[in-house]
């Protein structure tokens, strides 16, 4: 039981890797897209209800979030107008998590995914908006600004002092 979660992250990374095979205009791919998205939540929440945190299934959660998000990216981005401001926006806000990574080698001596409730806010607002950005790009550019947040706050938590959960590298 206590390893459900962690097969329903790992799911989520072969789901997200069958992305790649369907274009963004089939159904197959909106289905896909709503079962990983799915997968995410339900793995944190399954790991809590379980008593099944652990610092594998915490980073599995990240790596299949990043995952997502790429084979996403690869099929989406071809097909989007998105305006220049916001792919710059974008960048800025990578470029921000990357050095969080780099601080945390240094600091950490880890690579540290805090799972804080503004990183988990922006998952869900990037997963409910992506597919209005065929109609707006305004829902993008909310995210943008949550993920700002976020992105900032989980450098400011890795190089100060990260909360026991969120240190432990724990679903939470």
């Amino acid at each position: 039981m206590k390893r459900i979660p962690n097969i329903i992250s790992s799911l989520r990374i072969l789901g997200a890797i069958f992305l790649l095979l369907f274009l963004p205009e089939s159904v197959a791919f909106w289905v896909i897209y709503g079962l990983c998205g799915i997968s995410d939540i339900l793995d944190g929440y399954l790991a809590r209800k379980l008593h099944a945190e652990s610092k594998t299934g915490a980073m599995l959660d990240s790596v299949a979030d990043i995952c997502f998000v790429a084979c996403c990216a690869i099929r989406l981005i071809p097909v989007l107008r998105i305006p220049t401001w916001l792919w710059i926006w974008a960048v800025i806000i990578v470029a921000i998590k990357i050095v969080n990574q780099v601080s945390a080698l240094i600091v950490r001596k880890r690579l540290c995914f805090p799972h804080t409730k503004a990183n988990k806010l922006t998952g869900l607002l990037l997963f409910l908006s992506v597919p209005t950005v065929f109609w707006s790009t305004v829902p993008l550019a909310f995210v943008a600004g949550v993920a700002s947040f976020a992105a900032v706050q989980e450098g400011h938590l890795i190089r100060t002092e990260i909360p026991a959960s969120a240190s432990a590298g724990m679903r939470s």
